[in-house]
């Protein structure tokens, strides 16, 4: 057993690293809806999105839907973040366990910016209009523990953007596995986000006026719709492992500890319009009340290094905790991310 781990991690790894090496060019631009790849939840932004293994809380459901299996109580999440310009990012999650092997949850996401002045040519100072672009994903999730140590979860969701008068929806998938290996509490996972249609922009700017023939003088000049071109969703694969080194809930861990637990997870994605990346981070927890977290990135553009961490504590019969990271984002500054969670 211990063989085939090694093997299964080894080849695991290599086949990232390869990936990232030969990899030699991106298609960034070439999909709709860019708001979807903005993780969330603070514990594991604080991680470097190292996540999709680790999923045990109100934000599995945007990381891995099959995750829910881990969540045994009905948990609330919510999650904010003031974006660049101005722009809010917010998440809410819910979820529900109606049976020892099931789970049901529901999610959404929204990225908002505020209002801005229309300015035009004539008016380069403001013509006295305003508008806000506004980007929303609204799904419902749901898992299902197939063994005792192996799940499958799927969200369905639907997508819009709005900008000024114009505006574009479509409805995707995500689709997920947990697989508990039994070895010192390694889990692997997986999961594909964003399965699904296309975004095409359509709204009252679109529609225009234009003349049959300019070489007629006087024709009627009749109703036209500009077309805009569809694009794809964001579409990412995740495969992940996450193990606590120690302490933690595994029936043998690695290293006992009764007050103290070390937990590491590690995460490749292929994004379809971009490279392949690594994610990696370390979350310590002392007696599962106090949290540090770090996180590192490897393949992007201006992220790199993450950190954070968190208090949980009991609020009459109910948990609530709350968590914060801080990710560095180089010349565009450090964004902060606040998660608040609350287990009845």
């Amino acid at each position: 057993m211990k063989c085939k781990l090694y093997i299964l991690m080894s080849g695991f790894l290599l086949t990232l690293n390869a990936s990232v090496s030969y990899a030699n060019f991106s298609k960034v631009g070439t999909s709709a809806a860019q708001f979807l790849k903005i993780g969330v939840g603070a514990r594991a932004m604080g991680m470097g999105e190292s996540f999709v293994a680790l999923a045990n809380d109100a934000t599995t459901m945007y990381w891995n839907p099959a995750g829910m299996i881990n969540v045994d109580q009905i948990t609330l999440a919510l999650n904010h973040s003031n974006w660049f310009a101005d722009i809010s990012h917010d998440y809410a999650g819910f979820i529900l366990p109606f049976s020892e092997n099931g789970r049901l949850g529901f999610s959404a996401i929204a990225l908002n910016t505020s209002e801005q002045e229309v300015t035009t040519v004539e008016n380069p100072d403001g013509a006295g209009l305003y508008y806000d672009v506004s980007d929303l994903a609204v799904g419902m999730s749901y898992a299902r523990a197939l063994t005792d140590r192996f799940a499958f979860g799927m969200t369905v969701k639907y997508i819009q953007q709005n900008a000024y008068n114009e505006s574009a929806k479509t409805v995707a998938m995500d689709v997920g596995t947990y697989l508990k290996t039994g070895f010192h509490g390694l889990a692997i996972a997986m999961c594909m986000s964003n399965y699904g249609g296309t975004l095409q922009l359509d709204g009252l700017d679109l529609i225009t006026i234009t003349d049959g023939n300019d070489a007629i003088d006087g024709n009627y000049r009749t109703d036209a719709r500009l077309k805009t071109e569809p694009y794809p969703l964001p579409l990412n694969f995740r495969v992940g492992i996450a193990m606590d080194i120690i302490g933690g809930y595994a029936e043998h861990p690695l290293i006992a500890s009764e007050m103290n637990r070390l937990t590491f997870a590690l995460d490749g994605s292929h994004p379809n319009d971009n490279l392949e990346r690594i994610n990696m981070g370390l979350e310590y927890g002392w007696k599962e009340t106090l949290f540090l977290r770090g996180g590192y990135k490897i393949n992007y553009d201006v992220e790199k290094w993450a950190f954070g961490g968190g208090l949980q504590f009991p609020v009459g019969k109910q948990t609530f905790r709350v968590d914060y990271a801080l990710v560095d984002f180089a010349d565009l500054g450090k964004v902060s991310r606040l998660s608040l969670e609350l287990i009845f």
